[in-house]
């Protein structure tokens, strides 16, 4: 099937690099089998997706190695250069000399030569294996970014990745990268979404030439840390009745208008093509006022992971 997915330019030092504007997140919550998630993942590129987002806490690169490689023993695709594939740097190997050996093991478990796009998890190091969550607050510490940065930038030398960057970031924490990085991250994936716009986030990534991609775009439901308050917004029902549009179409448009990417998650068909279906409209001007003005509140993932501490948070 030709693809439907406009592509974006990614401002980075690695010249020419492109990502579709829409990408299929691979975290679920609770997980699904590996057979059910590669079955859906073809599907994904079935109905046109190119873009995959999945990291190594997540348990499904396994899972979508497999479905490339069908997709590609079926002709869905003719070669893996078609797809774009986001990857993580987890946590717990949050370390100068175990950055590169844990994006090896992203790249066994993908059966692949190379990513598009390695991204640091979170701007935290986890001292050992998480056994329990919330993690215990004495496990974790801010993580040494510029010795960490600088494996990642080592990453990207190697051809291990196309391009590099980081998830969960501050303007603070990517102000203290840029200040040292020989190469800036392409990449700032963070929580985005009517109920928590990061304006001012965005409009720092901007001027750096930094791309914003939005995860959570429809508030993380059915998680640990998401809830229902973007599908139980009155002003969200009222534009998506009057438009003729489903509630996550509206969010996914609103997102792609702030120009950020967006990582998408549904395992479901129909919702899947729903979800690539925002590009032929677009949200008009009283329709963006009325989501401007709505009440902010983050879902705050990182308090489903950590342990609450006060100390910890002042730094990121």
């Amino acid at each position: 099937m030709e693809n439907k997915v406009p592509i974006v330019p990614v401002v980075s030092s690695f010249s020419g690099l492109t990502m579709p504007v829409i990408g299929m997140g691979t975290a679920s919550y609770p997980p699904v089998d590996a057979g059910t998630l590669k079955s859906a993942i073809v599907e994904a590129i079935r109905a046109g997706y190119r873009h995959f987002d999945t990291a190594f806490i997540y348990g499904s690169e396994q899972p979508l190695g497999a479905a490339i490689a069908e997709a590609l023993n079926i002709g869905l695709i003719k070669s893996r250069n078609e797809l774009f594939i986001t990857s993580k740097l987890w946590c717990t190997y949050a370390e100068p000399d175990l950055v590169i050996p844990a994006i090896k093991m992203s790249l066994e478990n993908l059966q692949l030569e190379y990513l598009d796009l390695y991204l640091i998890h979170w701007p935290l190091k986890f001292s050992k294996e998480v056994s329990r969550l919330p993690v215990p607050k004495e496990e974790v510490s801010v993580i040494d970014i510029k010795s960490v940065w600088s494996a990642m930038e080592e990453c990207q030398l190697l051809g291990l990745t196309k391009a590099i960057g980081v998830s969960n970031f501050s303007s603070r924490k990517l102000e203290e990268i840029l200040s040292f990085a020989k190469i800036p991250p392409a990449v700032n994936q963070v929580e985005m979404n009517p109920l928590w716009q990061q304006k001012e986030l965005n409009e720092y990534c901007k001027a750096k030439g930094i791309h914003v991609s939005a995860h959570s775009p429809l508030g993380s439901k059915g998680t640990l840390w998401g809830d229902n308050r973007i599908f139980d917004c009155h002003a969200l029902k009222e534009i998506a009745e009057a438009k003729g549009k489903t509630i996550a179409q509206i969010c996914l448009r609103w997102v792609y208008e702030q120009g950020a990417s967006v990582i998408a998650k549904s395992f479901n068909k129909k919702r899947m093509e729903e979800n690539l279906e925002i590009f032929d409209w677009s949200l008009s001007v009283e329709e963006l006022e009325k989501i401007r003005g709505l009440p902010q509140c983050k879902f705050n993932s990182i308090g489903t992971f950590i342990e609450p501490s006060a100390e910890l948070e002042a730094q990121l």
